[in-house]
């Protein structure tokens, strides 16, 4: 083999994995560009693009008011929230993947969609406004974690991810319990048909500022999964390999629990539960990236966001009534879960 032909065959390689990694990047813009002109009000692509930059520039574009309300106020918020939703949640799961070294965790596994669900239905059932049962299911997210955090604490002397991962399940089981019962109380009329739709999830109601709300949470939930991604990557370890190597597991493990927790809570307060997003795409995620979590965050953040955009553009026109997220998100997650499992590597780190 001449030297051309060697350095070829390494090129070769690198030219795709580069191509693979640019490829969430442009998924997203062509989900985002389809999903602003996609619904029951007909918008071309150049019309949207018009509206879009008229906004933007203070110019105006000489369209019609009824398509740039449609655009401006109606899609591009859900767009916006579909972003913010879909990005917490794929990045929590590729977090709680990694610290549980299990690629069956997702973002609920520690009881937050539980006290989420368990925190917005209280608000329903006391008929509080749409400000306070997004607090009330922000906060209940957060206090059940925290919870599961204390029960694992006191159990000390055991693998520690194992009681956490146990806790989670009896935690959330109670949670669940506890909606159970709100669901019988509630008014058949009115509150139940509330409490099903939001425990369905949905972007239907959303607004800009409900999008903005979210966004410091997202973001001070990001700051340390940018700042600590050399070291999530030794976390995948075992326990005694990583103290080995002078990371503290204990404190770390707190730090990225709780900035995932924020994420998924500040996510599921304004959405409702959606599942399977923080499953699949980090898996989708690490087949095209690697398990480096330098680049394995930003790819899952751009697939998560583009995947919910997508399913929500989906959502509202693929029938004559919206269909709930959470429906959709598992009538396509599940399947392509399984076929992953299938034709997966066996190695997953």
């Amino acid at each position: 083999m001449s030297r051309g032909e060697a350095l070829s065959a390494i090129e070769k390689p690198r030219r795709a994995s580069r191509m693979k990694a640019v490829l969430p990047a442009v998924l997203l813009v062509v989900v985002v560009v389809l999903a602003l002109s996609a619904g029951k009000y007909d918008v071309s692509l150049s019309e949207t693009g018009l509206v879009v930059w008229s906004r933007l520039t203070g110019n105006p574009s000489g369209l019609d008011a009824t398509m740039e309300t449609v655009v401006w106020n109606v899609r591009l918020p859900r767009v916006l929230a579909g972003l913010l939703v879909g990005a917490s949640l794929a990045a929590a799961g590729a977090v709680y993947q990694g610290l549980f070294r299990n690629p069956l965790v997702s973002p609920d596994i520690l009881g937050v969609s539980a006290g989420a669900s368990l925190g917005a239905v209280g608000g329903i059932f006391f008929s509080l406004p749409v400000l306070a049962i997004q607090g009330m299911a922000f906060a209940g997210g957060l206090a059940a974690v925290a919870m599961v955090y204390l029960v694992g604490s006191v159990a000390r002397g055991r693998d520690p991810v194992l009681v956490l991962v146990l806790a989670g399940v009896a935690i959330g089981a109670l949670l669940g319990a506890c909606i159970s019962l709100l669901k019988v109380l509630a008014d058949p009329y009115n509150q139940l048909p509330a409490i099903t739709f939001w425990l369905l999830g949905s972007l239907a109601s959303i607004t800009r500022g409900d999008a903005i709300s979210i966004l410091p949470a997202v973001l001070l939930g990001l700051v340390p999964m940018v700042l600590l991604r050399w070291r999530m990557n030794l976390m995948t370890l075992d326990e005694e390999e990583a103290r080995a190597l002078g990371i503290e597991t204990g404190r770390l493990r707190l730090l990225l629990i709780a900035a995932a927790t924020l994420m998924t809570a500040a996510a599921v307060s304004v959405s409702g539960i959606i599942g399977w997003v923080g499953l699949v795409m980090p898996h989708i995620a690490r087949s095209l990236v690697g398990p480096d979590f330098g680049r394995l965050l930003p790819a899952s953040l751009m697939l998560g966001g583009g995947y919910l955009v997508g399913v929500d553009a989906l959502a509202r026109t693929v029938a004559q009534i919206e269909v709930p997220l959470g429906i959709l998100t598992a009538v396509i997650g599940a399947p392509f879960f399984l076929w992953l499992l299938a034709s997966g590597r066996r190695g997953w780190q």
